[in-house]
């Protein structure tokens, strides 16, 4: 699942983000419900060119609900710089394409 975002995410505009995210199905241990999809929840930022604490505490939220599966892609350099003084390029799996991120390894795959 690939999740596309654009414009600003504040307080006032992230929700939809933190919904959609929600409605992937992660519980508290990072596995999903039982029998739940295994397959990557990938963000693409790309098209996001600010974030606020709001948006960290929804992606850490998310991070903690989904594990491995939550992938964030592409983040514009704002984004990175943003991941970076904060710490959170060491806690936050970030990719630098939508493509890496959905292939990477750590997931479990249908049938594996």
């Amino acid at each position: 699942m690939v999740v596309a975002v654009t414009g600003p995410l504040d307080i006032d505009t992230v929700a939809p983000l933190e919904d959609a995210l929600r409605a992937t199905g992660g519980d508290a241990d990072g596995a999903g419900p039982a029998g739940g999809d295994p397959r990557p929840v990938v963000v693409d930022l790309s098209q996001v060119d600010f974030a606020d604490s709001t948006t960290v505490n929804v992606l850490l939220q998310q991070h903690a609900a989904l594990g491995t599966r939550l992938r964030l892609a592409a983040p514009s350099p704002g984004l990175r710089r943003l991941f970076e003084m904060t710490g959170l390029d060491g806690v936050l799996p970030l990719y630098e394409t939508v493509r890496e991120a959905a292939a990477a390894d750590g997931v479990a795959r249908p049938g594996a």
